[in-house]
């Protein structure tokens, strides 16, 4: 069942780089030849996300890799860290739209109105459907939510262009270029880091937003007869979906089996809490680090 998410999120990663690539290159003309702040911001934004997804879809295909004796975890890591530079690329672009705009504002320039609404409608059309492909791909994998987070960083960019073409042909009012630039990039930060601190949170082997670890602990606690106390928990994922767990567990006296204990608290955290790979130490009298 992984495989075939991983294979799907591939595919739609792949097809959403072709899409934003192809037509970045349309932009970077259409920006160019218009003068529009807004066209050139969301270029600029749109060669991010060429780079973007194609560390995504190299992230996919590394993380398929099997562990060996270097990385004993294997690959799945990879698709963490591009997720974590795909944010801090989003970062660096809101910056550079920010500055781009106070430019503007200092010394205004002239757009020319109607070629910058057509390419932002080509625009608008080519994210709808780059969205709509990443968005039916697994929307718990961080990988996958940086791609259609840069995606939907364009989608903006087309809408605000469009708005942007609309008054300056209407109005003539130059400044509502780089205005709307502004506000698109102040939504882009907002997107962006949420994912920074996510992704950043799972590098940092911290442990699951939604797990209450002191909880967890007086649950096994209460549900395995066995189990006096437990400590040293340590809860990390090698992505948000891959949890893992090592632990002490105390019991009162040397049962029969200890195995069965282990095999006990072992099912309750897989079944109970989704922690598919657990280490659990059994004790009896000290803990054997003190």
């Amino acid at each position: 069942m992984a495989h075939s998410h991983d294979s799907s999120n591939m595919r739609r990663v792949i097809i959403a780089l072709v899409l934003t690539g192809t037509f970045m290159i349309v932009e970077v003309i259409g920006g160019l030849l218009s003068g529009s702040l807004a066209l050139l911001a969301d270029a600029g934004h749109m060669l991010t996300d060429t780079m973007a997804l194609a560390l995504a879809a190299v992230a996919f295909k590394v993380s398929k890799r099997p562990a060996d004796a270097r990385l004993t975890y294997g690959y799945q890591r990879f698709q963490i860290l591009a997720a974590f530079v795909n944010g801090l690329s989003l970062l660096l672009i809101v910056g550079w739209i920010l500055y781009e705009a106070i430019q503007r504002f200092i010394a205004p320039q002239a757009v020319m109105g109607p070629l910058m609404l057509t390419v932002a409608a080509a625009g608008l059309v080519i994210n709808i459907i780059a969205f709509v492909v990443l968005h039916g791909g697994d929307r718990e994998n961080l990988n996958i939510r940086g791609a259609a987070l840069h995606v939907a960083g364009d989608l903006l960019g087309s809408v605000a262009a469009i708005v942007a073409a609309v008054i300056i042909i209407y109005t003539g009012w130059m400044q509502i270029d780089p205005i709307l630039s502004i506000a698109v990039a102040i939504l882009i930060l907002k997107s962006a880091w949420a994912l920074v601190k996510r992704s950043a949170h799972v590098l940092l082997e911290g442990a699951p937003e939604w797990l209450d670890v002191e909880a967890m602990q007086q649950h096994l606690v209460e549900r395995v007869p066995e189990v006096v106390s437990i400590h040293h928990v340590h809860v990390w994922g090698m992505t948000p979906q891959d949890l893992m767990l090592t632990m002490h567990v105390c019991i009162d006296s040397e049962p029969g089996n200890p195995t069965d204990v282990i095999r006990q608290v072992k099912e309750r955290l897989r079944e109970e809490y989704g922690i598919g790979h657990s280490t659990i130490e059994i004790e009896t009298v000290d803990c054997a680090d003190h």
